[in-house]
């Protein structure tokens, strides 16, 4: 059963506006990176206050969240095409509070990792539904605009989010910021409560049979185009991974300028913001294709003009800020059309097909990115080689999504996100 494609969605479904509406979507996704980004300051106060022995082990704090957000995707999908957006959402934020609660009175570094685990679990839920109760509302082009200015927002909050921590530091101990996830998190399960609507209509409510979802993934999981744009995204997902478990250890160790942490990380943050925008203004015009494909090439040139300076030993903190940030430019113009993409084949299965292609790039590209993180060996070269090679990568599965072309789709069907 194909869900129809809603173009004015106040004549479909009562609830917010469209502007409410990009920021209830930005908010579901914030949370996610406000739990990420939110504890690179504390990870030297977190270590020390937990008896952590080396500095890569920190970096669990980061991917042990990932682990466990990519993981339970594949539950929440079928869960929310059986009972609705709304429940599985409220089910999800209650986690994600009480897990922070849990990590904030952790006694052992073991179980704020257990906690981590569960917060990301509870956090899953705010990844899969904002793609479904998007591509419930919106298709093609639409899609893609509502899911770049969500975009936009959701990369505000890592521009100010280690600025936060860092506040946060200078005031309180280190279980305060999971303290503030808490707060954020209950208050906007309050907002949801009141102004999301239920955007799954009853009609195209899906029994949970074994049958059927083993269906549902495996066509989510074959479909060409589906698969090859997940795939790409896992890669492309690795490489930010890979900067975030890099990013504190590089400014403290590399530079040696950690009051200069929180500043560059922003500005660095803020040109996927800006890349975002961008490409909510451009790509009803111009098409997802277009700007995508012709932003990995760019991501791929920067990497390897980063790993140039690097390996050469030119690297200063300014040449890592531009550079990283002209990479990070690249990769806000290519995040959101990947993901648009891939779903746009799947309206039928959103919850499910989201689930599976959630699990995969966010599971694969936390352990792509966890392992550019262990390679940290007091430079940013091993940083710059795994960005590069995972963009290459990245080029070869959207290749294999387009059968060997770029820029345009080679089939009508997928022409509306083109």
């Amino acid at each position: 059963m194909t869900l129809p494609a809603v173009s004015d969605p106040n004549t479909a479904i009562k609830g917010p506006g469209f502007r409410e509406f990009v920021c209830l979507i930005a908010m579901m996704m914030a949370l996610n990176a406000l739990a990420i980004d939110a504890m690179l300051p504390a990870l030297p106060a977190i270590g020390d206050a937990l008896g952590v022995a080396t500095e890569n082990s920190r970096q669990w704090i980061i991917t042990a969240y990932l682990l466990g957000f990519g993981a339970a995707q594949l539950i929440y999908g079928p869960l929310a095409d059986r009972y609705g957006r709304k429940p599985v959402l409220m089910v999800g934020l209650t986690l994600y509070v009480l897990f922070s609660i849990l990590a904030a009175f952790a006694p052992s570094f073991e179980l704020l990792i257990a906690a981590r685990v569960g917060t990301g679990l509870g956090a899953a839920a705010l990844r899969v539904l904002a793609v479904s109760i998007v591509r419930d509302r919106y298709s093609g082009r639409t899609m893609a605009r509502v899911m770049s200015l969500s975009f936009l927002v959701f990369l505000g909050v890592p521009i100010l989010a280690p600025a936060l921590g860092q506040l946060i530091l200078t005031v309180a101990p280190w279980p305060w910021i999971f303290g503030v996830l808490a707060v954020a998190g209950s208050a906007f399960m309050l907002w949801a409560a009141l102004r999301l609507p239920e955007t799954l209509h009853v009609e195209h409510r899906m029994p949970i049979k074994v049958g059927r979802i083993s269906a549902a993934f495996r066509e989510a999981v074959t479909h060409r185009v589906s698969i090859g744009y997940t795939l790409a995204m896992t890669a492309i997902s690795g490489t930010l991974f890979g900067f975030i478990n890099s990013s504190q250890q590089i400014f403290f160790d590399v530079f040696e300028a950690p009051q200069l942490f929180t500043a560059v990380f922003a500005g660095i943050a803020a040109g996927i913001a800006v890349a975002s925008l961008l490409n909510a203004r451009l790509v009803e015009r111009l098409g997802s294709r277009l700007i995508s494909h012709t932003a990995l090439l760019a991501f791929i040139a920067c990497g390897g003009v980063h790993l140039a300076v690097t390996a050469t030993g030119q690297e200063t903190i300014w040449t890592f800020a531009i550079l990283q940030g002209l990479t990070m430019f690249f990769f806000g113009l290519i995040a959101g059309n990947f993901g648009a993409m891939a779903m746009e084949p799947m309206g039928h299965i959103a919850g499910t097909a989201s689930s599976a292609q959630g699990f995969i790039s966010t599971i694969g590209g936390s352990l792509l990115g966890f392992l550019i993180g262990q390679q940290f060996n007091g430079s940013v070269t091993p940083m710059a080689l795994g960005i590069t090679v995972l963009g290459v990568a990245a080029l070869g599965f959207v290749l294999l999504a387009e059968r060997g072309r770029l820029f345009t789709a080679r089939n009508a069907s997928v022409a509306t996100a083109s």
